[in-house]
């Protein structure tokens, strides 16, 4: 075999190792969060059955439909009907009901959405701080190699910064700072805004 068959061997072969650990990863997020749907109360379930009906346009052309009419009917413009809300009253208080309602069904799926989100961004944080350390014990041990084989590079002052474990804590007290510091110099508002 070739030396250049031998890499396309080896090129596949790493693609498709690469291909099975992406499938089973896709594989076990799907079934977490079919497992997640499964676990939901039904209160939830409802909630987003009402949210994900009420942000389609089967809904919007109902209610086109069924304001219409109720607005044409009531001004005597579609005589099908006697007029049974001429001040549309009755019209105004059942939108602003139903927009209390659907309101609070949208918050409650928001809120749903939102923990899981933060449960999501807590997982990415622990397996880059997990990636970060890992990291730097892969640099600490191939310096140690450079430095065994007498590589020059070894003894680059930036590895040493590299080899040292970031502290999160700390990553989030200096951000908080330099959040604080922008804010104190940042102008009060500019003339557009005010």
């Amino acid at each position: 075999m070739s030396k250049k068959e031998q890499e396309r061997k080896a090129t596949t072969e790493g693609e498709e190792a690469m291909a099975a650990v992406v499938n089973r990863n896709i594989a076990a997020l799907l079934e977490r969060r079919q497992a997640e749907e499964r676990k939901k109360p039904v209160q939830e379930r409802v909630a987003d059955a009402i949210t994900s009906f009420t942000g389609s346009m089967t809904f919007v052309y109902i209610h086109v439909l069924l304001f219409s009419g109720w607005i044409l009917i009531n001004v005597s413009w579609l005589p099908i009907l006697r007029p049974f809300d001429p001040s549309l009253v009755i019209l105004a208080m059942v939108a602003s009901v139903e927009a209390i309602f659907l309101s609070t069904f949208v918050l409650i799926s928001q809120n749903r959405m939102q923990a899981l989100a933060d449960r999501r961004a807590e997982l990415n944080l622990h397996i880059d701080l997990l990636a970060e350390h890992e990291v730097t014990r892969i640099i600490t041990l191939l310096t140690a190699i450079g430095e065994r084989l007498g590589v020059e590079e070894s003894r680059n002052p930036e590895l040493e910064e590299l080899a040292r474990d970031v502290q999160p804590e700390k990553v989030l007290d200096t951000m908080d700072q330099v959040e604080q510091e922008t804010a104190e110099k940042a102008p009060l508002g500019t003339e557009e805004e005010k």
